[in-house]
């Protein structure tokens, strides 16, 4: 990773993710009672729950409304979460006005045309490896791992560690 993108990492507070095809793989299933399906990696949850105990502000915008992902926001007690954003810049800035937090301060993950308006003006930005190329052109940080696979995960990893966080949290599972 080049040193301006690990200047960047070094400066965040705040760390905001999408939830379809981020959190998730972007897939959405109903069952035969069109009850709608998610399916959650588990690395992302714990790591979110990581950042928020290192005084990480952390929560997720997302432009669709879905029990499924509200339940799994919930379960992570996350600082702020937003559903059915047709805009997502109008709650980004409410997140900066309520926390106090420049865009240099926040870390932003999204994969798709409508997470481009927060992409472009955050100072640390993410996609999944499974967006468009147009989203890795206009991202500092592309995530390896496909979203709903760990790239929330691998995102958080890397700012914690050049944060020189990460082996403290690593090292607090090792005294259980």
């Amino acid at each position: 990773m080049n040193e301006i993108i690990r200047q960047k990492a070094e400066k965040i507070k705040a760390f905001i993710f999408d939830v379809d095809g981020v959190l998730t793989d972007g897939g959405i299933i109903y069952d035969g009672a069109y009850n709608e399906l998610k399916r959650f990696n588990a690395k992302d949850g714990l790591i979110i729950k990581a950042l928020m105990q290192h005084g990480f502000v952390v929560g997720a915008i997302t432009g669709r409304k879905s029990e499924a992902v509200a339940r799994r926001l919930t379960e992570l007690n996350l600082d702020f979460q937003y559903h059915g954003a047709q805009n997502k810049n109008i709650h980004y800035k409410a997140i900066k006005e309520k926390y106090q937090l420049a865009d240099e301060q926040i870390a932003y993950i999204g994969d798709d045309l409508n997470d481009l308006v927060i992409l472009t003006q955050c100072g640390l930005s993410a996609t999944p490896a499974d967006a468009m190329s147009y989203m890795h052109n206009k991202v500092d940080f592309s995530c390896q791992r496909k979203g709903g696979t760990g790239a929330v995960r691998e995102f958080a990893d890397f700012i914690l560690e050049t944060q020189g966080k990460l082996q403290t949290i690593i090292d607090s599972f090792c005294q259980y």
